[in-house]
């Protein structure tokens, strides 16, 4: 997991490809946005907003065909993570939904804030602790290199 303190770091970090900057676009969407809504731009990129209470999951959620994007926008979460290979694994990857679940013991704990993004590699899976008033946007960008030339 990547631990990001702002919007402006997140563009410094990744300003590269193109995927990348649909991000940013994204971000910048947010004051059209509506909670439970997934919207998306091109062929590489899901994002929605999540606002209210959110229930700690049971158990810890890996992906292999999208990295996950958290852009913190008020309120807090804990999170906890660990690498895929030291937990073990409650239920086959499943293509439909690009999820995979585990349980075990987490290495790493992060709480984070208001302005924080986290970045969720595929070799490792996090378990939200759930939190009483949280407002994040939830980003899902394909790992691909490249995208559709004609997208």
């Amino acid at each position: 997991m990547i631990i990001l303190n702002s919007v402006d770091e997140f563009r410094q970090r990744y300003h590269t490809a193109k995927k990348w900057r649909r991000c940013a676009e994204a971000i910048a969407n947010l004051p059209l946005l509506k909670p439970g809504v997934c919207h998306s731009i091109g062929d590489s990129l899901v994002y929605r907003l999540v606002d209210g209470n959110v229930a700690a999951a049971p158990c810890f959620t890996g992906n292999r065909r999208y990295v996950e994007i958290h852009y913190y926008l008020s309120g807090s979460e804990s999170i906890a993570y660990a690498a895929k290979p030291a937990l073990a694994r409650l239920s086959p990857y499943s293509d439909e939904t690009d999820r995979e679940t585990f349980s075990g013991e987490a290495t790493t704990r992060h709480t984070a804030g208001a302005g924080q993004l986290l970045v969720f590699d595929n070799d490792y899976a996090y378990q939200p602790q759930g939190s009483d008033h949280l407002r994040k946007m939830v980003l899902m960008v394909t790992i691909e290199g490249a995208t559709f030339h004609n997208k």
